[in-house]
């Protein structure tokens, strides 16, 4: 533990809803939920506004809209997150050489290794310019959290939402965590939990009196002893600037059981491909090919096979699926398949007998099967997230498939840029705006209007606007909350 709160934790707040409002002016103050749409959709993240109504996320989609019928529905857009994303990472990069993002909206930062802070003052100071220089750079915000350790970083930033910035002095930790429920300690998961909850511990302050040899007795020697010691407030987890990406793997959901067998075929083929596709935009290649099938009672399987070496050649990868969808019955139907590699390297030393084969192919004038997208699976797993976790953003799909998923941008040669609001029965229905415009008017065209076509997002800064001078439209602020920036301590 430090003797200042010189470990700062920031959490961007609704990330995915709030850019979508950011980016949609007709949006901002009202309801808006992003993952999958589809009928086995699950919600990735949803608005304050929707938060009110009881929509959270990993709830299914279509439990949000029975809660909250009134919301907008959208598809999410990773093209913008990303690019959101990089512009805050830029930032904490400013501040410390020791930044290690969660995912795309969390990130601890280690103030004193970059000379940043060094006392509760300076802190604070770093805190506060950070929040405003990130509504300056994207229109958006976040909570922040500042403590002597990661968890406790991480406990601030919770307490700090939205928008605001709290700080836990070195000293107050017993006190602070002592009420709070023991889910709130790393690695307490719902199995810890329950085994806790039999022995009759609740809240932290239950678990530091139970005695670490007790922990110990309950979850066995290095549990035990690691939760007695956050449970006092102790976390000496350094923040460390490389997390080195274990496995790529793509995931697909589909709206009903799919039992053709050729079309599983198909489909594992397909998603081997998308993850050769991230494997090599990484950099990477892997050596264990794994297959994800989950069927239609909800039981989930996986399968996986080790190469000789470490591969990123697509017909490596896709051949080990198809050996590996061999080897499980899908008759009854599949709701999601997925194809992962692991065991990951930045060398390549290929499968030499299924190079052979491939070329064997190639050399009969075999062709390998076009595998289109599916129109009924969703892109991603159903929980979306960033590229490189199978998800594919809805620009991206609407452009394979010119299918206008809702929230999608796309562009007119008459109107200009806007959004997918919906379609249907051959009709798609935009609203023509634009991040820094007034709420746009609507129109509806023919799904197959030439003049219609997927465009890619705008950035949610004007361009030629200059930093910190953004105009904030009527009714709230970019992030649609219309709260006030809060800093608590």
């Amino acid at each position: 533990m430090r003797d200042a709160p010189t470990i700062l934790h920031l959490d961007m707040d609704a990330f995915y809803a709030s850019a979508e409002q950011a980016a949609k002016p007709s949006l901002r103050g009202k309801p808006v939920v992003v993952g999958g749409v589809g009928p086995r959709g699950v919600v990735a993240t949803a608005s304050y506004e929707a938060r009110v109504f009881g929509v959270h996320s990993a709830m299914a989609t279509a439990q949000a809209r029975r809660l909250c019928p009134h919301a907008a529905y959208l598809a999410p857009r990773f093209t913008l997150y990303r690019t959101v994303s990089d512009t805050v990472m830029g930032l904490l990069g400013r501040l410390s050489p020791l930044v290690e993002p969660l995912s795309l909206d969390e990130a601890f930062v280690d103030l004193e290794a970059g000379g940043a802070a060094e006392d509760t003052r300076t802190a604070r100071a770093v805190g506060e310019r950070l929040r405003a220089d990130i509504r300056a750079a994207t229109g958006l915000t976040g909570s922040v959290g500042l403590a002597g350790s990661k968890m406790l970083a991480k406990i601030a930033s919770e307490q700090a939402k939205p928008d605001g910035l709290v700080v836990i002095e070195p000293g107050t930790e017993r006190e602070l965590l002592g009420p709070m429920t023991v889910r709130t300690l790393p690695g307490v998961g719902p199995a810890t939990a329950e085994a806790l909850r039999r022995a009759g511990i609740h809240t932290v302050a239950e678990t530091r009196e139970a005695g670490e040899g007790e922990l110990v007795r309950l979850l066995g020697k290095a549990h035990g002893a690691s939760l007695y010691a956050m449970a006092n407030g102790r976390d000496d987890r350094p923040v460390v600037a490389e997390r080195d990406t274990k496995s790529v793997s793509v995931e697909d959901t589909f709206d009903t059981d799919v039992t053709d067998r050729t079309r599983v075929q198909l489909e594992i083929a397909r998603l081997a491909d998308r993850c050769v596709e991230r494997l090599r935009g990484a950099g990477r290649a892997g050596r264990t090919v794994v297959i994800k099938v989950r069927r239609y009672d909800f039981s989930t399987l996986t399968r996986s096979e080790t190469l000789r070496g470490p591969t990123d050649d697509p017909a490596v990868v896709r051949e080990a699926a198809a050996r590996l969808i061999e080897q499980v019955d899908t008759t009854a139907g599949v709701r999601l398949l997925g194809v992962g590699v692991s065991g990951l390297a930045d060398y390549t030393q290929e499968d030499l007998f299924a190079q052979a084969a491939h070329a064997a192919g190639e050399g009969a004038g075999e062709a390998a099967p076009a595998v289109p997208e599916p129109a009924g699976a969703e892109s991603g797993t159903g929980i979306p997230g960033p590229p490189g976790q199978g998800v594919q953003d809805a620009a991206a799909d609407a452009r394979q498939a010119r299918r206008w998923l809702p929230g999608a941008d796309v562009t007119h040669a008459e109107y200009g840029t806007g959004w997918v609001q919906g379609s249907g029965v051959g009709r798609v229905t935009v609203r023509f705006e634009q991040p820094w415009s007034p709420p746009g008017r609507v129109r509806t065209f023919a799904v197959d209007d030439p003049d219609l076509a997927p465009a890619d997002p705008l950035p949610l800064i004007r361009p030629d606007e200059h930093e910190g001078t953004r105009q904030e439209p009527e009714g709230g602020g970019a992030g649609g909350e219309g709260e006030p920036s809060a800093s608590r301590s």
